[in-house]
């Protein structure tokens, strides 16, 4: 049985929101939150455009392997949302400084019935792992496989080597089973994979591109975000 904020496979799902105005800022404030939170490698990680509150606004939401997992990030994440210093686990003490820059002040985050920070920040956040919860939307940044998705790769190991469970093509009909792209189509990654969750599958759209080839359907804008890391 579920706790009321894991997911499916007993994924446990944390949502951030911190005033995220566009895609670009929402993917640097999920990598850096994977980087000082110390999340482990099975982390899935998406982006939500939220649209309850009186201004729209992009969230993101971290879905953890386990529930030890989950709690250890959310009393991490407390603790470095607090202005002030904040025992952690085992009474170690940490404070803010980590997220100096990250553009932390007044943010929201929410586990389960759990919520933290102004109101309408914890809503957004609430509302991103509610959504993350059910797989019924958000946009992948961080999942298995995502850092081998480099240059271009063939299709048949996009979908093998990564957590990425379907591809479809945009403007083609539905494909039937045994109906879609040649598997050994390759696909030009632009070092920027994108699947979003539907109906609790990862799926990434697919475009046709130069030479016979496929490439994601979201273009990176301007450039891939966060080169500066890994």
């Amino acid at each position: 049985m579920t706790t009321p904020h894991e997911g499916p496979g007993g994924h446990t799902v944390i949502g951030v929101a911190a005033g995220s105005v566009n895609l670009r800022e929402a993917d640097h404030l999920i990598r850096h939150l994977a980087d000082v939170l110390d999340l482990p490698a099975a982390t899935v990680a998406c982006t939500h455009l939220v649209r309850t509150t009186a201004r729209p606004r992009t969230a993101v939401s971290f879905a953890l392997p386990d529930a030890e997992a989950a709690t250890a990030a959310w009393d991490r994440l407390l603790a470095r949302l607090s202005p002030e210093v904040t025992t952690g686990p085992g009474g170690a003490g940490l404070d803010s400084a980590g997220l100096a820059g990250a553009g932390l002040d007044g943010a929201g985050a929410a586990l389960g019935p759990d919520a933290h920070g102004p109101a309408e920040e914890a809503r957004s956040a609430t509302a991103a792992a509610a959504e993350h919860t059910l797989r019924s939307g958000g946009r992948a940044v961080l999942y298995p496989g995502a850092d081998a998705l480099t240059g271009t790769v063939a299709l048949a190991d996009l979908l093998a080597r990564t957590a990425i469970d379907q591809v479809v093509l945009v403007g083609a009909p539905p494909a039937t089973d045994g109906d879609g792209p040649d598997p050994h189509i390759a696909v030009r990654t632009r070092d920027h994979v994108r699947p979003q969750w539907r109906d609790g599958r990862l799926v990434l759209d697919l475009t046709p591109a130069p030479g016979g080839t496929l490439a994601p359907f979201e273009v990176p804008n301007p450039t891939p975000c966060c080169a500066d890391h890994p």
